[in-house]
């Protein structure tokens, strides 16, 4: 419809001349002496039109003329950005299909564009990470170590690539610059958690391990293993005197101490630094709470000495217990050694041969044996403490 208009008044405006020109009898005169030119105004008014379009034509191609440069220079980056984008997608795309040499390769025509020179090189370094490249990837790091922007992203990138590299040192002091310039959240703490676990800083694991489980960013497992993992090395580390075993433990919070396999590793240190008393109270509170064959071996090797009221109590607490689980091996060989430790030689030989009968491990029948044969040697019984020698022995050989 628009084009049918547009018709209807280019016809229009050309009959309106045809008409106008044709009953116009003006004329134009030129005069600069001693010429003088005629010429009908029809004429000259279409001499004008033509002078008219002939400038405009040359004014229009003076100013592409000029314009050209700028042109040429615009297609120029249009074009680079183009060719920059497209190495950047190709990048991503080669890293994610575990491409990693095409990776780089296109990272290296990303970076040609400034604009994504900073992604492309962590694209860069860590596709050279995975082809065991390092030092092209710290080369790749190295280029973006004055872009502000992409600080952050460089020293997680660095502490995530390191801690891959079993390189806990380098990658903790990425770490440390990025908590200088005020960055914390969660993936930092997890890289910074890795990093400190391969270094064996097991303080600061569990500082972390604590931190972490507010935000519930770790899975209830991983966390009790990496405590675990922390507290066996803090408890078993052998430079500890009596003292500083204590300190140790008292600055392991109650949730924790009433875990099994710290109370265990608790009860052991204690036990092999003379505490025994400090043994078997970590014991007994760790057993009220949750029942582990480990926290029984650890409460017999804390046995007080014979005929003391602790050893007689620590009877009573087996006996109740026993109660409560008359089937458990164990229990029954603790209770069996603690009587006979306070010669009450009835009750040591009945759970003792209880605890044999029960046995379900060959340290456990080791042990029994040794019990037996120890309570008819005092009982001058040759012939079956020899007997029970004897079994002991099979049972270590096989």
């Amino acid at each position: 419809m628009r084009l049918f208009f547009w018709l209807l008044a280019l016809m229009a405006a050309a009959i309106g001349i045809a008409v106008t020109a044709r009953f116009n009898p003006g004329n134009v005169v030129l005069f600069y002496p001693p010429y003088r030119i005629d010429l009908s105004l029809n004429f000259f008014v279409v001499l004008e039109l033509l002078a008219f379009a002939v400038l405009y034509v040359a004014l229009r191609a003076l100013r592409a003329t000029m314009k050209m440069p700028g042109r040429v220079a615009a297609y120029r980056q249009q074009k680079r950005e183009r060719d920059g984008n497209k190495g950047l997608r190709d990048a991503l795309k080669a890293l994610f299909e575990g491409r990693f040499g095409h990776a780089e390769k296109a990272a290296l025509r990303a970076a040609d564009l400034p604009e994504n020179a900073g992604v492309a090189a962590l694209i860069g370094a860590r596709a050279a990470h995975r082809m065991q490249q390092h030092s092209r990837r710290d080369s790749w790091l190295a280029r973006i170590q004055d872009d502000n922007s992409m600080k952050t992203a460089r020293l997680m990138t660095a502490t995530e690539l390191l801690v891959d590299d079993h390189k806990p040192e380098a990658a903790l002091e990425a770490v440390r610059e990025l908590n200088a310039s005020g960055t914390r959240h969660i993936h930092a703490l997890q890289w910074s958690l890795k990093a400190q676990q391969q270094a064996k800083n097991w303080p600061e694991v569990l500082r972390l391990v604590r931190s972490l489980d507010k935000h519930k960013a770790l899975h209830p497992a991983l966390s009790a293993r990496l405590r675990e993992l922390a507290y066996d090395d803090l408890l078993s580390d052998k430079s500890h005197d009596a003292e500083s075993i204590r300190r140790v433990w008292a600055s392991i919070p109650g949730a924790d101490r009433l875990k099994p396999y710290i109370a265990c590793r608790a009860a052991t240190a204690l036990n092999a630094r003379g505490l025994h008393d400090d043994a078997r109270q970590v014991a007994e509170e760790a057993l009220a709470a949750n029942w582990d064959e480990r926290i029984v071996r650890a409460y017999r090797e804390a046995a007080a000495p014979a005929g003391s009221a602790a050893l007689l109590a620590q009877i009573e607490h087996c006996e109740r217990w026993m109660q409560a689980r008359p089937t458990e091996p164990e229990l029954a060989l603790t209770l069996g050694s603690l009587c006979l430790k306070q010669k009450l030689w009835g009750k040591a030989q009945r759970y003792l041969e209880q605890a044999l009968s029960d046995a379900d491990g060959p340290q456990m029948v080791r042990e029994a044996h040794l019990k037996l044969a120890q309570l008819h040697e005092a009982l001058q019984q040759p012939e079956e403490a020899a007997n029970h020698y004897r079994q002991c022995a099979l049972a270590t050989i096989l």
